[in-house]
């Protein structure tokens, strides 16, 4: 076996380079979303024997929406990949074209077993610049095709060195073969049958053997003229080595998928679901399609289903001519190769076996595929395509009359290939320039109309996203999914009407219910979202929220295994005011996922719900256990525990808040809520730090400047907390708390009673009967020596709150003075009526202590002394100073119900399925 030299690797690399440099500033585009950005099996939170346990998507085997891709090896060099750069496609990008790096190599190695040393590199030159493998070098998820192809070639070229000296048997090869094939396998399906190659190398190559010789053995033998040789012996327990091996893998490979093959519709692959004649006579002329993309490459597409290549119905469709040639220049092909003796024979063999044997998993031969044509499959069977045509230039080139021409046109082959490849390469750029150029090449695949409408709705494009699904449902009119995409958009777009319209053409298109047979075999998984989709539309109106619910249940009547209906009725059920209902969707949902985090998210807000913040915060724990960076987990179960009023709770939650702020630096909530902590724990200069970091982010940020200034006025920095009441009352002028604290402020620090009385007549004007107001204002007409008006208005305060005894009190103060003195000659009240301070003298810093809470507001808890009641109940939702249901009053806890409420409305825009 030739070994290759440094200057033909440096070579390889180089040429590798120049074809796929431009590769590495690609992003992840079509399959690479699912696969890389989708897929949780890449974190590193996500234990590694789920690499073992789901599909290449990151989906559970065990589940029927399953694609039955088992790839756990190539997954995990994508985990790799995330491991050091996380979501950076470069990274991502570089390591596939080393790996085909590895395999150009590999399989010059191979060549060289074949042909001589200069067609070897002619095969590996071509191999490596070949425009049909750019979707398995550019695109990432081709990494499965380039991982398979490694150990493939490896596996090989390990079976032989299996022959010893006088053709005994070497054991140790055939067991690293067996091993590398399994590893192969694991990268990709069609590793294995890298053994098939084997068998025909063991047969024809190794042992010199022809199909005529093998014939004549074989009827000898039967007529009971002769034995088994002794080398045929040895040859067969090779064979039955390598074929029980092959055996038990595809017998655990079916343990894998359950015995399942995966569910595709007819529209991932029309001819599979076709009726004989035109499913045989459609599977039959790909074939010769998939061989002219090898020989002219000039027309490549992502995308190959639906309507890509319309059925071959008749036997007298044209197409078949193009069928007929193809079977009889591989049947030429092979009967040169078995019948005839040489080494040309068994070069044509090796690459015939090649081109097939890796090609018969996609082939529809034994199961229908879930493509029509996909060039990433043809990554292998190309290698026997580049040795034949090797072997064909090595012939023509020892021709002395074209020797000339063949090297022309070599070169000619070779840099127009290594072109077309780099301009390809471009095409991976975005989705966007991916399906815009697939279209140039077919416009019949609604597909692809489809993809680029995906493609500009990502960009926030919807009118121009709006087009291309409509193009879809006019190129295939029952397409469900296109009609699904239109109605999304125009939701986008808030036309509301023309949404529905749109689901409920995609509804009709929905086969009927058959009793006794299964809905998911007749249709995609992913088409019951119009049900979701169209009941989240139309409960935006509450007068319909029954029939979305109707929709809901029709959903999971359908599939009682649709988690997703679950997850929505219980939303629905909570907004209808049913918790009990809710929490029975979700208990059920949870029957069917135990590892969604958003599920045990959903539950906990149902137990907020019930009142019941204990079973709520278990939950939540639940939630985070399995997704440790659940950001609403983190954020609400913190403020849970800031609510419960525990101070042994406080560590963790301000733990969770911190790790929500470093998820979400730019939310300002998060922030706040380390503010509130921090005035919890009496540690001023933390809060005030917080408050400003929320403030800078979100400069109107209402709690944040009232609780800042609150904050100043209670450690005695009341100067400093009236540049803020400022900021607050220009962004909320009717900011009924922030113009008493500034009325306080300016009448015990700044002496200024005219502005005091601005502020609480502005506090009357908005609200007449606003009790606190009215007090203050009373107060300010004492210090203004007016204690007729200063007694008339305390009628008219006790008038409104009679209950309250420091208003009697005081007007008592006043009459016992108008009595005594008929005059106004007192300038502050009594210092017997102060309740907190004797250092205070002014009458209005008397009042305010002798009924602390009423001088602040008299519905809020914004008082140091209850700010435990100053959190938010949720991001970025109800005001954060709405009181705690301490006082039990039923407004409290109305309020609660209706912040809870507003939570869900968030995860409903995260969980509704579009």
């Amino acid at each position: 076996m030739a070994d290759v030299s440094l200057k033909e690797a440096a070579l390889i690399v180089g040429v590798v380079a120049a074809c796929y440099w431009n590769s590495l500033f690609c992003g992840f585009v079509f399959d690479d979303v699912s696969a890389i950005l989708d897929n949780k099996d890449l974190h590193p939170s996500t234990p590694l024997k789920n690499l073992f346990q789901n599909d290449f998507w990151g989906t559970p085997m065990s589940e029927e929406r399953s694609h039955k891709s088992y790839r756990p090896l190539t997954v995990l060099t994508f985990r790799l990949n995330y491991l050091f750069s996380e979501l950076n496609a470069v990274s991502y990008h570089f390591l596939n074209l080393v790996f085909h790096v590895v395999v150009c190599i590999v399989f010059l190695k191979v060549c060289k077993l074949f042909l001589d040393n200069r067609s070897s590199i002619v095969a590996s030159l071509l191999f490596a610049v070949h425009p049909i493998h750019t979707e398995a070098v550019t695109g990432v998820v081709g990494r499965a095709e380039l991982l398979s192809s490694i150990f493939f070639l490896a596996a090989f070229l390990s079976y032989t060195k299996s022959k010893g000296p006088d053709n005994t048997i070497v054991w140790t090869p055939i067991a690293v073969t067996v091993f590398l094939v399994a590893v192969a396998t694991l990268c990709k399906e069609q590793g294995i049958t890298v053994v098939g190659i084997c068998c025909v190398y063991e047969v024809f190559i190794a042992q010199g053997y022809t199909f005529p010789a093998l014939l004549d053995t074989a009827i000898q033998i039967l007529r009971g003229k002769g034995s088994i040789p002794f080398s045929m012996l040895q040859t067969l327990l090779k064979l039955i080595v390598l074929m029980f091996s092959t055996l038990l893998l595809v017998v655990v490979r079916v343990q894998v998928i359950q015995s399942q093959l995966p569910v595709f519709t007819r529209f991932d692959n029309p001819a599979a679901v076709s009726p004989s004649p035109a499913r045989q006579l459609t599977f039959n002329y790909l074939l010769p399609v998939n061989a002219w993309l090898l020989l002219n490459p000039s027309e490549l597409c992502c995308d190959w289903t639906m309507g890509t290549i319309p059925l071959v119905e008749s036997l007298l469709d044209v197409r078949n001519v193009a069928t007929l040639t193809f079977f009889c220049f591989l049947g030429s092909l092979m009967v040169f190769s078995l019948r005839y003796p040489g080494d040309s024979s068994k070069t044509v063999l090796m690459a015939l076996c090649l081109i097939v044997l890796p090609f018969i998993p996609a082939s529809n031969l034994f199961f229908p595929v879930g493509f029509v044509v996909a060039e990433r499959v043809l990554y292998v069977p190309s290698m026997g395509f580049c040795i034949l045509v090797a072997h064909g230039w090595k012939k023509l080139s020892n021709k002395s009359v074209l020797r000339k021409i063949s090297w022309v046109c070599l070169a000619a082959v070779l840099f127009t290939h290594a072109l077309k490849t780099l301009h390809r390469n471009w095409d991976w750029e975005s989705e966007y320039t991916l399906f815009m150029s697939a279209l140039k090449v077919n416009k019949n695949n609604a597909k692809l109309w489809n993809n680029v409408g995906h493609a500009l709705e990502n960009e926030k494009n919807f009118e121009r996203a709006l087009q291309f699904f409509i193009q879809a449902t006019q190129v295939q009119p029952d397409d469900i999914g296109a009609h699904m995409n239109v109605g999304r958009t125009y939701k986008n777009l808030n036309k509301t009407k023309e949404a529905e319209e749109s689901y409920m053409i995609a509804k009709s298109l929905m086969p009927q219910i058959i009793p006794g047979k299964k809905y998911a075999a007749r249709v995609a998984p992913n088409h019951l979202n119009v049900y979701i989709n169209l009941a989240n539309l139309i409960r935006a109106n509450e007068s319909r929220l029954e029939e979305a619910d109707q929709l809901y249940r029709q959903a999971i009547s359908m599939r009682p295994d649709f988690k997703q209906a679950y997850i929505s009725r219980g939303e629905l059920l909570l907004k209808m005011n049913k918790p009990l209902k809710a929490k029975e969707a979700y208990l059920r949902a949870l029957e069917l996922d135990r590892t969604n985090a958003d599920l045990w998210y959903n539950l906990a807000i149902v137990y907020i719900e019930l009142k019941d913040p204990t079973e709520a915060l278990k939950n939540f724990n639940r939630a985070l256990e399995l997704n440790p960076t659940h950001k609403l987990a983190l954020f609400n179960s913190a403020l849970l525990m800031q609510e419960s009023g525990d101070a042994r709770l406080r560590p963790e939650a301000k733990q969770r808040l911190l790790h929500y702020v470093k998820e979400e630096p730019q939310d300002s909530n998060g922030y706040f809520n380390l503010g509130m902590l921090a005035m919890d724990d009496k540690k001023d200069m933390e809060a005030e730090a917080w408050m400003k970091k929320a403030i800078k982010l979100q400069p109107n940020f209402r709690s944040a400047l009232f609780n800042l200034a609150l904050l100043y006025s209670q450690t005695g920095k009341e100067l400093m907390a009236l540049p803020v009441l400022e900021d607050l009352l220009r962004y909320y002028p009717d900011h009924t708390k922030g113009l008493i604290l500034k009325g306080d402020i300016l009448m015990n620090q700044k002496k200024d009673i005219v502005g005091a009385k601005t502020c609480f007549e502005k506090i009357l004007e908005l609200d007449p009967n606003n009790v606190q107001g009215k007090h203050n204002l009373c107060v300010v007409y004492f210090e203004e020596k007016d204690l007729i008006k200063a007694e008339k208005c305390l009628v008219e305060t006790l008038a409104l709150a009679p209950h309250e005894e420091y208003i009697q009190r005081h007007l008592n103060i006043v009459r016992s003075k108008i009595a005594s003195l008929g005059a106004v000659e007192q300038s502050s009240l009594p210092s017997d009526v102060t309740a907190a301070t004797e250092a205070k003298k002014k009458s209005f810093q008397n009042l305010k202590e002798a009924k602390r809470e009423k001088t602040t507001t008299q519905s809020t808890a914004d008082n140091k002394e209850h700010s435990k009641n100053k959190k938010p109940t949720e991001k970025n939702s109800v005001d954060k100073e709405t009181p705690k249901k301490s006082t039990k009053e039923i407004k409290d806890i109305e309020k609660k119900r209706v912040a809870a409420l507003k939570r869900l409305e968030e995860i409903e825009r995260i969980l509704n399925g579009e």
